[in-house]
């Protein structure tokens, strides 16, 4: 007897048997899920664009599967949050399986709609599980705030008013011939990917209590201090990539300012092009801070630029850039870099007068002039210059502090070399100098002068002399008053 075709019955019989056996559900009415969270928080949302994407796990913590009659939103059609439940798009699913130990994820995004107002909102939900008719549920809050939207739009002549904020997707560019006026206390955040380009003129006036801030869209507190999340790239040709300004002025651009305002967190913080046809600087900022960029806080090319009480701190590459010749003017400014989102090698100060591209050298006029600045941070020289070509190159350095151990105390006048400024905590981005440091009292006082209140607002010309950069040492008495 040929047992081959016996034994296969019995296998199919066996296979049928086994595919046709009820898969086990423990029905205990008082079985729980588990959850990695039971409040997803999103903080904080600009209204009518998505928010990120937050994750809840569900664990099924019993050895048999169970099925979860429904998980839904309560808030069901009239809810801003949208779910994805286990890979299906979808704020609503019933006879939901999970094993025995094992776990599904829910993914939930939120959209809060415009109101009109100028006021912070709080929207909530929650996901309800019923399992064995017993409901648990995992609460969604999310703060949304409304926001002037715009999306790679091309802007004419106007002023921006400190009403809401105002949300820039896709980049924007100031035309040629055309000037945006940004009012004091005025919030601009940007998407990631996106940049401000300038080929008209941007000013941009902020005061001591009300700065211009310009920033990342991700407003939750881990996000506060986080280099790289906005800023425009494009990939070249040969596979590299050309990262652009936050805000980024274009060869042409003229007589642009910025007076108190905070610029950080973006890929490179400030880049201004080729000098056009204007004898006035292409930017001049004062009374900023450019700090935490992934590349450089200012990366200037053969322009015109001024800066005074002004602190660039922070970036992964050259903190301060100035490139292929060019007219500077830096009074009363710190320049550090205590990087601490990963290592670098260049330092924080780079001054240069040409570039060489096949073997050719384009060497351009160079002229700098530095009084009463700092420039520090954690490499051991803090200081490159390099000059190369054909073009003048004069950098006059006047009653500055540098870390470096390449120049001697005699080659820059009344120039200290190599010493501690003594930050009170340049990590946490406050580099003003304690009652100790270096630079307190050292700075030249016909400089002092034309600045005569620092980055604080306080006086530099009410004490023995004023500091070296951006900000004076004042006693505690002098505080309180």
């Amino acid at each position: 007897m040929n047992r081959f075709p016996f034994f296969l019955f019995v296998l199919f019989i066996g296979i049928l048997h086994y595919s046709c056996t009820r898969e086990e559900f423990t029905p205990n009415s008082e079985m729980r899920l588990e959850f990695t969270a039971d409040t997803l928080t999103f903080d904080t949302v600009f209204t009518a664009i998505g928010s990120v994407t937050k994750k809840l796990t569900v664990k099924n913590p019993d050895k048999h599967t169970v099925s979860i009659s429904k998980i839904s939103l309560a808030g069901k059609s009239v809810t801003p949050f949208r779910l994805n439940i286990n890979g299906l798009t979808t704020n609503e699913d019933f006879d939901v399986r999970i094993p025995g130990g094992d776990s599904i994820f829910i993914f939930v995004e939120v959209t809060i709609d415009p109101t009109g107002e100028n006021m912070r909102m709080v929207v909530q939900d929650s996901i309800v599980f019923n399992l064995n008719n017993n409901i648990q549920d995992v609460n969604l809050i999310a703060f949304g705030e409304d926001c002037h939207l715009l999306n790679g739009e091309i802007l004419k002549s106007q002023v921006w008013n400190n009403d809401k904020p105002y949300l820039i997707y896709n980049s924007v560019l100031v035309d040629s011939l055309e000037t945006l006026t940004i009012t004091e206390g005025c919030r601009i955040h940007f998407h990631e990917g996106s940049s401000m380009f300038v080929e008209g003129t941007m000013k941009a006036k902020g005061t001591i209590d009300a700065p211009i801030k310009f920033l990342g869209d991700r407003l939750e507190e881990s996000y506060a201090d986080v280099p790289g999340q906005w800023g425009a790239s494009r990939i070249l040709d040969n596979g590299g990539i050309y990262v652009y300004g936050g805000l980024h002025f274009s060869e042409g651009s003229v007589d642009n300012s910025i007076d108190w305002a905070i610029i950080k967190n973006a890929e490179k913080g400030i880049q201004v092009d080729s000098l056009g046809a204007s004898s006035n600087p292409v930017l001049t900022i004062t009374n900023s801070r450019i700090e935490n960029m992934t590349l450089n806080c200012l990366d200037a090319r053969t322009t015109y630029f001024k800066a005074a009480n002004t602190v660039f701190a922070n970036s992964g590459s050259i903190t301060v850039a100035l490139q292929f010749g060019g007219e500077y003017e830096f009074n009363h400014c710190t320049i550090a870099n205590y990087f601490s989102f990963g290592t670098r090698r260049e330092p924080a100060l780079v001054l240069n007068n040409y570039f060489g591209y096949k073997k050719k050298i384009y060497s351009f006029d160079f002229n700098a002039v530095f009084g009463n600045c700092i420039v520090s941070g954690t490499n051991a020289d803090e200081v490159y210059i390099d000059k190369g070509g054909e073009g003048t190159f004069n950098a006059e350095l006047k009653n500055c502090l540098l870390k470096s151990d390449f120049y001697s105390d005699n080659d820059f006048e009344n120039t200290l070399i190599n010493k501690d400024p003594r930050f009170i905590d340049a990590f946490k981005n406050n580099f003003a100098i304690d009652s100790l440091s270096p630079a307190k009292d050292m700075g030249h006082p016909e400089i002092a002068r034309l600045f005569p209140f620092d980055l604080n607002n306080r006086s530099r010309l009410e004490d023995t002399g004023p500091d070296m950069g951006a900000y004076e040492w004042v006693s505690d008495s002098k505080k309180e008053e």
